[in-house]
């Protein structure tokens, strides 16, 4: 039988986790089935992971969304969760979910001194459940899928699943690990053959931190990679811009006979 998520989930091992979600059949829905494009779907996907790595302690190191599936490289964070206020678990909360009546309230700045102090405790008891999530993958990639496939069905007018049962979780354990992970999540439309070059794979977050770079700046949805400076940066990839580029570089021109692309 298969692990549940919460047996695959050892931070004392690794906070790093490669998740793959895949839809329904393997059908083309994100991408072009019997002459009808669904290409914007993407975009909807990439959106919505951009929200999420605001509101959840949790870092996205690299995504890539494809036809058919999703590929998403995570880093946990509960030491930030811990860090946080109840005022400021709430509000994330209540940026994806309306919450309880009770925290509702206690948003309020004006109604939040009519509350009780059993009331006030019953919050914080709330928002402690809240913040054990937003530091917990499955209600990252919950938030992403469920949103995703209520908004595919409203616009197919049909009901049932839009994802082909739940998520797929790795374990990355070390560095080497976490790189070649990446690399592999990124250089997925060039190995497809849908993309000819890592920049131009639309939907990918090596397209953002290329993009982001040329700009001068860091993608701010993304975690960082280390500078080339002495200072290290606190909650950073542990390696540089420069370095995983060249590493996505030359693995990308490497000749897989099972892959149909290569740059």
């Amino acid at each position: 039988m298969p692990k549940a998520r919460k047996s695959q989930i050892s931070l004392e091992d690794t906070p790093y986790y490669h998740c793959v979600s895949r839809c329904v059949r393997r059908a083309f829905l994100c991408g072009t089935e019997q002459g009808k494009s669904f290409e914007h779907r993407r975009k909807w996907i990439e959106d919505r992971i951009h929200v999420l790595s605001d509101v959840f302690t949790i870092d996205v190191c690299a995504y890539a969304v494809m036809s058919n599936h999703t590929h998403l490289v995570l880093h946990i964070c509960r030491e930030k969760a811990q860090k946080l206020t109840t005022d400021e678990v709430i509000q994330r909360w209540h940026s994806l979910y309306r919450g309880t009546l009770l925290t509702q309230r206690y948003a309020l700045a004006e109604r939040k001194k009519d509350l009780s102090g059993a009331q006030i405790e019953s919050v914080k008891n709330t928002a402690q459940v809240w913040r054990k999530r937003l530091s917990d993958i499955s209600w990252f990639m919950r938030a992403l899928n469920e949103y995703i496939a209520r908004a595919a069905n409203k616009e197919d007018d049909c009901t049932g699943h839009f994802w082909e049962g739940r998520f797929k979780s790795q374990a990355l354990l070390d560095e080497c690990a976490l790189a070649a992970c990446m690399a592999y999540v990124d250089l997925n439309p060039v190995r497809a053959n849908i993309a000819k070059t890592p920049e131009l794979s639309n939907h990918t977050s090596i397209q953002y931190r290329i993009h982001a770079a040329r700009a001068g700046k860091t993608p701010k949805r993304l975690m960082p990679l280390q500078d080339n400076s002495k200072h290290k940066i606190e909650n950073s990839l542990p390696f540089t811009l420069i370095d995983y580029l060249q590493l996505v570089d030359a693995t990308s021109r490497h000749i897989y006979p099972n892959k149909r692309g290569k740059v």
